[in-house]
């Protein structure tokens, strides 16, 4: 069971359906005890860090989902999500992130010499390693949908992906058990299903 984190923050229905796709069931949780339920849990997000990292707090489900993640449950951030893994986040002020993964969330407008912002669209990744807990089925180069104006700043032994956008930005990492992915799965066709069949056999 795959559990997928709401806290009014996220585009849950896509995610239900490119799961529902792979024939995996889901449950959208909402308190500790659903999580508890899940072997495998998802957070997404759109929208600003600070403004979602309240939003987790209040919800009470920051807890629950560094728990969960800190006894070995595989956890995937997507977009948003994947930024509130990091320690901190610098978009409107500092604001503190799950601290699951070492680093910060930072602007990409000092790096992408003069391209529109945000970066939105598809784009190829360049795969960092032989990392295959998102890219069991992955060839390198191939396109995933993107919509971010920041990215992870972090060192690269937690970078699974990197994509070009002006310079080489954070399209992916991992620290053990938990993952994160800037681009969207459930909204890059063939190649984000393959992404989310390979974590659900993690």
């Amino acid at each position: 069971m795959v559990g997928i984190i709401d806290y009014g923050v996220g585009n849950l229905f896509s995610l239900k359906s490119s799961f529902a796709h792979l024939g995996v069931d889901t449950e959208i949780v909402k308190n500790e005890a659903q999580a508890s339920r899940c072997d495998r849990l998802i957070l997404p997000g759109v929208g600003a860090f600070g403004d979602a990292a309240t939003a987790l707090r209040n919800s009470g489900l920051d807890k629950t989902v560094k728990q969960a993640a800190e006894h070995g449950v595989p956890l995937l951030g997507i977009c948003l999500g994947m930024q509130l893994l990091f320690e901190e986040g610098l978009e409107f002020g500092s604001h503190e992130g799950l601290g699951l993964i070492p680093g910060k969330v930072v602007s990409i407008k000092p790096l992408i010499n003069g391209n529109k912002i945000p970066h939105i669209g598809w784009n190829s990744l360049s795969l960092t390693n032989e990392d295959k807990g998102l890219y069991k089925y992955t060839e390198n180069g191939e396109f995933v949908y993107f919509v971010h104006s920041f990215h992870a700043e972090c060192d690269d032994k937690y970078i699974t992906a990197k994509t070009e956008y002006g310079s080489m930005l954070t399209a992916s990492v991992r620290n053990g058990n938990v993952f994160g992915a800037q681009f969207h799965p459930e909204k890059s066709g063939d190649a984000g299903l393959r992404m989310l069949k390979s974590f659900c056999e993690f």
